[in-house]
């Protein structure tokens, strides 16, 4: 049993397989008004939606998306096409983006791990691969030459997918090697969340980011049990609805592993009284006492934290 198939319900969040629903067909029928949706994650725009959506919302046009990967160790998914909208995202080399539309040197569609919705650079998508291993390490160097002393073209982020073949103590890839003591296979379940989780402490805190070089709260822990084979969604508000966390949880209770909510904010604790999160106090990845962060939200009026969901077993 995989720790997806424990917790079925994190993954609510996708909307079955792209341009299922609709496929082959040019006209639709809507019955009724169209369904409220979150734009985080049903991909509609004035003119143009995702044709999983036909029949349910409206739209001028719908198109099925094209398969994509990223080429890039990293790109930055925005709200609109423009450099000055807002980070909402990441998407990390390897991962698969659903490609809606391509206009002015900007991509739209939506990340196919978590259905996210967003703009990012056309020049990081390129064909789309079956991946073999994912990185494990907080970042992996691809080399030019099956060599440490080798010179690299590109630093690979933790959770960063790629397509190869082992050779001795290396991966060779289209690209160039990298080391097999930084990579697992793609499927492989890391059990322990919050080591992951820890492997980040001290890393920047940015807003929408998912990697050692900037990550938030949400991040951090979508990046934390993807390792362990659960697909979170993206942010923390649809983390806790995915989950159906449980109410009124005793801190006392609160052992390594268990994730805890506040207003707009989550973290996973790393033993029974430290809780490691993206602090945007901080404004990096940190380990306090949970008492503390509890203590700074009721000083801002909010309630305290009184959901949570056990760890992964």
């Amino acid at each position: 049993m995989t720790a997806e198939d424990e917790h079925p319900a994190a993954s609510r969040i996708r909307m079955g397989r792209p341009g299922a629903v609709g496929a082959g067909r040019d006209h639709f029928g809507l019955t009724g008004t169209s369904q409220a949706y979150d734009p985080r994650i049903v991909a509609i725009r004035p003119d143009l939606a995702d044709i999983a959506v036909a029949g349910q919302h409206f739209a001028p046009h719908y198109a099925a998306p094209m398969m994509s990967s990223c080429v890039l160790p990293s790109v930055v998914l925005r709200g609109a096409p423009s450099l000055k909208a807002d980070q909402t995202s990441a998407l990390l080399y390897g991962e698969s983006f659903a490609l809606l539309d391509l206009t002015g040197g900007w991509a739209w569609g939506y990340c196919l791990a978590d259905h996210y919705v967003g703009y990012l650079a056309a020049d990081a998508l390129g064909a789309p691969i079956a991946p073999t291993h994912r990185v494990r390490a907080s970042e992996a160097l691809l080399h030019s030459a099956p060599d440490a002393a080798s010179g690299g073209s590109a630093v690979l982020p933790r959770g960063a997918l790629v397509m190869g073949e082992p050779n001795d103590e290396w991966l060779a890839t289209a690209h160039g090697y990298l080391p097999l003591a930084a990579m697992v296979e793609a499927d492989a379940e890391e059990k322990d969340a919050a080591a992951v989780a820890e492997g980040l402490i001290d890393a920047p805190y940015l807003w929408g980011g998912r990697t050692g070089a900037g990550i938030d709260c949400s991040g951090l822990i979508q990046l934390a049990w993807a390792s362990a084979g659960v697909q979170l969604p993206r942010d923390s508000d649809l983390q806790l609805a995915s989950l159906g966390a449980d109410k009124d949880v005793d801190p006392s209770a609160l052992q390594r592993g268990d994730l805890v909510f506040f207003p707009g904010h989550v973290g996973i604790m790393a033993d029974a009284a430290n809780l490691i999160h993206a602090s945007r106090r901080w404004m990096a990845v940190k380990v306090e006492p949970l008492a503390d962060v509890i203590a700074r939200s009721a000083a801002k009026g909010h309630e305290p934290p009184v959901t949570g969901y056990k760890r992964l077993r």
